[in-house]
């Protein structure tokens, strides 16, 4: 996570894409539940990391998550 951090404080649209669709996978009714955080549920991870690696315990590189927020960007204005 440290190494996304540094790489998208040296593409700062980079940053603003990671709080974007950050954003989208949030929790339902987070405000309501300790820790109160827009954070997603651990299973909903899981399963996403599955369904892309086929190994949920899999963590994607910092490439590859690049790639896949210029995607959901260009996803997102069709």
């Amino acid at each position: 996570m440290n190494r996304m951090i540094g790489r998208a404080l040296v593409r700062p649209t980079l940053l603003l894409l990671m709080v974007r669709v950050g954003w989208r996978f949030r929790r339902r009714d987070w405000y309501r539940r300790w820790p109160f955080l827009p954070v997603p549920p651990a299973e909903y991870l899981a399963w996403r990391l599955h369904t892309a690696f086929g190994d949920e315990s899999r963590t994607p590189s910092t490439a590859e998550i690049e790639v896949y927020l210029r995607w959901a960007q260009r996803a997102q204005k069709r």
